[in-house]
C-alpha cells in the first residue's frame, strides 16, 4: 500500500479492503534520504494496526540499495541507508523488511554475493533492531542475484545462518527467473527444489503476483492474478498448500485509482480457499 498523505493511510487503505496482512514502503523508494517519522505518525500507525486486526507488516527497501555493488561508496551507502530503513521499521513496529540481495554489476556472481554477504555482516554488526532481513526472489534481471534459490542459500550460509535471516519468495521472480509452477507436477518440483535448497522454515513472506513475461525471460513485470503467464492453477496450489498456511502474503499487482484491482485479486485468492 502507498504511503502517500502519511505512513497511517496505508493501514486505513489495508483496513478497507479487509486485508489481515501489509506491506509498505518507510520511505520514497527512490530517494536516499526520507523525511523523519514523527513520534506521532509512528504511534497513529502502530495503533491503526491493532484496531483493524492487521497480524503482519512488512516493509520493502529502496529500489537503490544494491549491497552487492563494486562500487565501494555506493555499496557503503546502501549499508547506510538500510540501516536507516531498519530503524525506521522499529519504530513502526514493522516485523520485516524485504531487500533485493542486489546486482554483481557485471563483476560475477561469486564476488557479488561476497559483497552482500560483507555487506550484511556489516549491517548486523551495526543494527540490532530485532526487525527480519527478508532476502527477496528476484526475476535475474541484468546482473541480479537471488534468482536461483542456490544464490540465498550461498548468502545464507556466508551469515553462519543467522537467525534474522529470512526468505520472501515472488511468484512472478521465481517464475520468470526459469522455476515452473504452472501445473500440479511443476509446481510440486519446484516447491520441493526450495525446500531442499533452503528450506520452508527460513520462508517468512510470499508475494503473490502473476508474470506478464513468459517462463526463464528473466524480467520482472507483475500482473494480475490469473492473468499473466502463470495462470491460476499455481495460485490454487500455494493457497490451500499447508505450508504456506501461516505465512503472510502480500498482493504487488498493479495498482488503480478505485483499488479495484486490489478487490478482485483478494476476491480471486479467496476462492481458492473454497
Amino acid at each position: 500500500m502507498s504511503i502517500a498523505g502519511g505512513i497511517p493511510r496505508a493501514a486505513e487503505s489495508a483496513a478497507r479492503l479487509g486485508c489481515n496482512a501489509l506491506q509498505i514502503f518507510v520511505k520514497n523508494s527512490n530517494r536516499w534520504e526520507g523525511k523523519k517519522i514523527s513520534d506521532e505518525e509512528a504511534q497513529e500507525f502502530k495503533t491503526l494496526i491493532l484496531q483493524h486486526g492487521i497480524k503482519n507488516v512488512a516493509a520493502h527497501s529502496s529500489y537503490l540499495i544494491n549491497l552487492a555493488s563494486p562500487d565501494e561508496d555506493l555499496r557503503q551507502r546502501s549499508i547506510a541507508a538500510f540501516i536507516d530503513e531498519l530503524n525506521r521499521c522499529a519504530q513502526l513496529n514493522v516485523q520485516s523488511l524485504v531487500l533485493h540481495p542486489g546486482s554483481h554489476r557485471n563483476e560475477g556472481e561469486a564476488s557479488g554475493l561476497k559483497r552482500i554477504v560483507d555487506s550484511l555482516l556489516q549491517v548486523i554488526a551495526s543494527s540490532d533492531t530485532g526487525v527480519r532481513i527478508t532476502l527477496e526472489t528476484t526475476a535475474g534481471q541484468g546482473s541480479s542475484l537471488g534468482n536461483r534459490f542456490e544464490h540465498l542459500r550461498d548468502i545464507i550460509s556466508g551469515l553462519s545462518g543467522h537467525p534474522s535471516i529470512s526468505i520472501c519468495m515472488d511468484t512472478c521472480h521465481i517464475f520468470a527467473s526459469g522455476y515452473d509452477i504452472r501445473t500440479n507436477t511443476a509446481y510440486e518440483e519446484t516447491m520441493d527444489r526450495f525446500d531442499s535448497v533452503i528450506g520452508f522454515s527460513r520462508l517468512s513472506l510470499v508475494h503473490l503476483n502473476d508474470s506478464l513475461k513468459p517462463l526463464g525471460s528473466r524480467v520482472d513485470r507483475h500482473e494480475h492474478i490469473g492473468l499473466g503467464y502463470i495462470g491460476d492453477e499455481a495460485f490454487k496450489n500455494l493457497i490451500t498448500d499447508p505450508r504456506f498456511e501461516k505465512i503472510s502474503k502480500i498482493l504487488e499487482t498493479p495498482k488503480d485509482r478505485d483499488e479495484m484491482g486490489d478487490k478482485e485479486n483478494l476476491a480471486r485468492l479467496k476462492s481458492f480457499q473454497i
